[in-house]
């Protein structure tokens, strides 16, 4: 089960090509286009990763013909998220030996569409420990909101924002 939601996480944010299938511009496939090109996935097994991935990686339609991730693609789709005022710190997890480039460069979205903002320390940490030994950068939000960052936040309570600046950094 969990190399299939791994493998529909690579389809769902960042190759949809190579099971043949399109997303449409806001990330949704349709769930049976889905299934008939994925080897060994069928509804219950594609309803059972949704409903039970822990960082709740996706989501349904309404009417569940369609899925899509909920955020963390590196293609151009726009998961119609609301801009909203974050709270006045977040966290970002990483790895100690991306600290000075941090240091140097602020958050940067690498391959993705956003930089992605923890609301606690114990998601940052480990977001951080999948990397390497966790960093943790307290990102000064409300200020960037203030001076006109824009900040967006998925279903799943990941924060969302396109660079922070590194004067909005602290260690």
């Amino acid at each position: 089960m969990k190399s299939t939601s791994k493998f529909l996480s690579l389809i769902l944010r960042h190759k949809p090509q190579i099971v043949g299938i399109e997303l449409d511009e806001h990330g949704w496939a349709e769930v049976e286009e889905l299934i008939r090109r994925v080897k060994n996935l069928d509804r219950a097994t594609l309803e059972q990763i949704v409903a039970t991935d822990e960082k709740q990686r996706y989501s349904f339609s309404a009417d569940k013909k369609l899925i899509r991730a909920n955020q963390g693609h590196s293609i151009p789709v726009d998961v119609e998220l609301a801009e909203l005022e974050p709270p006045e710190i977040l966290y970002h997890g990483t790895s100690e030996k991306f600290s000075a480039s941090i240091n140097a460069q602020g958050l940067l979205k690498m391959s993705r569409l956003y930089v992605h903002l923890s609301s606690d320390i114990d998601t940052a940490t480990k977001v951080g420990r999948r990397h390497g030994v966790p960093k943790i950068f307290i990102v000064e939000s409300g200020k960037m909101f203030i001076d006109g960052y824009k900040f967006f936040r998925s279903v799943n309570g990941v924060w969302l924002t396109e660079h922070v600046p590194a004067k909005y950094l602290r260690n």
